[in-house]
């Protein structure tokens, strides 16, 4: 579906059913140069098991209007506003990597928008390599190329999608080419530069779970730690041998994650 979100046309997945606001909601907030799709699998199941859902793709997405926002802090007002226009009081946030960012300063700054708070694939700080930031800059396709390789477990490399005939490490290229030129530098950027993560975290009042890859080369699990160890009674899931793509690679435990 489509609304108007900050005066910006967005595109919104509703997880393969009707939105229905009188239902609990959930948003998907996807990671940097990527979009609504990397949702598909989980978002279906929230929609067909008593859940309104929310999959957008942020601004300047996929196939969302306008331009990447430049911070974390902007993305976290736009996501409050997001909330506002599907005319829910609040919804429970799902973030990946950099959306993982988004969902804990909107939680902070926004916490009567916020039910819950699942942070996947997150870090304290975030930081984002020289290499990889000058190589999204010049639209440079190593940029991808990077993305990819350092983000995908070793076992992804192999195979094992859950999709018959589907590779998990090309499919994750194809989407990253598919974004438009300057996104993903855009979206690096403001990961690099948020430096609010565990103060943002010590402010988290709703009920939160961090969800970690034991074998994730760009957000580590010792960071993402960091931050379940800074929000009051957050609980922690390792899967083992996963990297930093976990919803294509380990979907069925992540699903079981955060349902419990």
């Amino acid at each position: 579906m489509r609304i108007m979100v900050d005066g910006t046309d967005t595109f919104v997945a509703s997880g393969g059913r009707a939105f229905d606001p009188k239902l609990p909601c959930v948003v998907f907030l996807h990671g940097a140069g990527f979009d609504h799709s990397v949702w598909a699998l989980l978002a279906r199941s929230f929609a067909h098991h008593g859940f309104s859902v929310l999959a957008p793709d942020l601004p300047g997405h996929g196939r969302s209007a306008g331009t990447p926002l430049s911070s974390i802090a902007a993305l976290a007002g736009w996501t409050a506003a997001l909330i506002d226009a599907a005319g829910v009081p609040a919804a429970r946030l799902v973030g990946h990597s950099m959306g993982s960012l988004v969902a804990l300063e909107t939680a902070a700054r926004h916490p009567d928008k916020v039910t819950a708070l699942s942070l996947i694939a997150t870090a304290a700080p975030m930081r984002v390599s020289d290499d990889l930031l000058n190589a999204a800059k010049a639209n440079d396709h190593a940029a991808i190329d990077m993305m990819a390789i350092w983000g995908y477990g070793y076992q992804a490399t192999l195979g094992g999608s859950q999709t018959p005939g589907l590779w998990m490490l090309g499919g994750g290229e194809r989407l990253l080419e598919h974004a438009r030129p300057g996104v993903l530098f855009a979206d690096l950027s403001a990961c690099n530069a948020y430096q609010d993560a565990l103060g943002a975290a010590a402010k988290v009042t709703v009920p939160s779970i961090v969800i970690l890859g034991s074998r994730d080369l760009m957000t580590p699990a010792k960071s993402g730690k960091a931050v379940a160890a800074a929000i009051r009674g957050c609980g922690v899931t390792i899967i083992e041998g996963a990297g930093h793509m976990l919803m294509s690679e380990r979907p069925d435990e992540v699903l079981a994650a955060l349902r419990a």
